[in-house]
């Protein structure tokens, strides 16, 4: 019985190894067969043989975007005297970071971008329309008004890029409505657009944005943690020290419109303007300027004044101090932000930022630096010394430059090529690229 076993264990061995050798053998006669296979040289493709063209792009591809196939044409004709006689030539400059990217991404957002507004709420309370359109928080109103009017809008979600929240903070503080009630408001409504439409929900609201320039807005919004988060927020006090996110937010230009005179620049050639140093007028408002009014208002080639100007010492005073100034001083004041950068643009004065934590208002867009003097809030100690060692030859180009880029903060209804509105929409455009659902 023993014998028996151990000769079928022998036998079912040697069927296993008798396997096993075979399968190496033929595995072995394979790989002989396919390198002999491989040494043979190709054979002639026939004459009848379609040949495989590489496309740039096929219709199962992403193309590449107009702008940067306009781009890429643009760069191979530098230099081969290509007549570029259009409305925007002058943006050719290096007040901006990438002129050209940014002139021929603006055409490619004027061609294609879409906002869709929420249709909700009452226009009587707090939404859709703006509260008025003058005032140092004309900016916010501007908006409201312009984007309903505007080539950007479209009365189809699915076509929008973006999505805006019309609701007005700035209304709200016109009506004496407090911070408390204005969270609740704020809430309350974002919170039915997300129950009554699906496209909050397709990116938690990152291709949501809203509008405010007033501060009370910030902080009304604040209480609304997950809009902060998540939308877009244009707003004029871009504080980074408060959450306010570079990439995903945007710094509002704060413009107190209309101007009460016209706009200055360009007249530095006459000895009789420009004679004045520096200027400031203000509230002591903010540790920045009461430092500022306290070092140097007794200065006598700094004009500081620790208060505004009273209007009963003569008409517009105050707006012709801009006229004859070089650099006109921008402390931060409750906010970081200062409606005196947009007044010292428009009348031709070299704006000097003195704030810590601000993100100015095109701040990817526009080289400040080329038409504006940047400074740290510690520099206000050596602040006439820090202007007087700007050299006429460098002044003379602050001054031009800054003429150059007037345009981009003023706003108009209807907007205007380039205006203030639109480097708001432009800035919008940047962002929605980042976003996908």
């Amino acid at each position: 019985m023993i014998a028996g076993k151990q000769q079928l264990q022998q036998s079912q061995l040697f069927s296993l190894k008798g396997s096993i050798l075979t399968l190496s053998i033929l595995t072995l006669i394979s790989f002989t067969y396919l390198s002999f296979k491989s040494l043979r040289p190709p054979l002639p493709l026939s004459p009848a043989t379609p040949q495989l063209t590489l496309l740039p792009f096929t219709t199962t591809s992403t193309p590449p975007s107009p702008a940067r196939i306009f781009a890429s044409k643009k760069e191979n004709n530098v230099g081969e005297g290509e007549d570029d006689n259009d409305e925007d030539d002058d943006l050719i400059t290096d007040v901006y970071h990438s002129p050209k990217l940014f002139k021929l991404n603006f055409e490619e957002m004027e061609r294609k971008f879409k906002i869709y507004i929420y249709p909700d709420g009452d226009p009587k309370t707090f939404y859709q329309t703006p509260r008025k359109l003058t005032g140092k928080y004309a900016s916010e109103g501007y908006f409201f008004q312009n984007i309903r009017e505007s080539r950007f809008r479209t009365e189809n979600p699915h076509q929008a890029h973006l999505f805006f929240i019309p609701i007005s903070c700035h209304k709200m503080r016109g009506k004496g409505t407090s911070y408390e009630n204005m969270t609740i408001i704020v809430q309350d409504y974002v919170d039915s657009l997300i129950a009554k439409y699906p496209y909050w929900n397709r990116t938690l609201g990152a291709d949501h944005f809203f509008v405010t320039c007033h501060d009370v807005g910030v902080r009304a919004t604040e209480g609304v943690p997950f809009l902060v988060k998540n939308a877009i927020r244009v707003v004029c006090s871009p504080s980074y020290d408060v959450g306010f996110i570079p990439h995903k937010d945007i710094a509002l230009p704060q413009v107190l419109q209309p101007f009460a005179l016209p706009a200055g620049g360009n007249d530095i050639e006459n000895r009789f303007c420009r004679t004045s140093l520096g200027f400031w007028a203000g509230h002591r408002n903010s540790k920045i300027r009461v430092i500022l009014a306290r070092v140097w208002e007794n200065d006598t080639e700094l004009d500081i004044s620790n208060n505004r100007i009273s209007r009963a010492t003569g008409h517009f005073v105050y707006q012709k101090r801009f006229y004859r100034t070089k650099f006109c001083i921008c402390p931060g004041g409750s906010q970081v932000n200062s409606a005196r950068i947009a007044d010292s643009i428009h009348y031709g004065c070299v704006p000097v930022i003195l704030s810590n934590y601000y993100d100015l208002p095109f701040n990817d867009i526009l080289d400040w630096r080329k038409f504006a003097v940047v400074l740290r809030e510690n520099d206000v100690y050596d602040l006439k010394k820090i202007l007087k060692n700007i050299s006429h030859d460098e002044f003379v180009s602050l001054h031009k430059n800054l003429v150059k880029i007037q345009k981009h903060f003023q706003w108009n209804s209807p907007p205007i090529k380039f205006d203030a509105f639109y480097m708001v929409i432009y800035e919008l455009w940047l962002r929605h690229h980042v976003i996908k659902y």
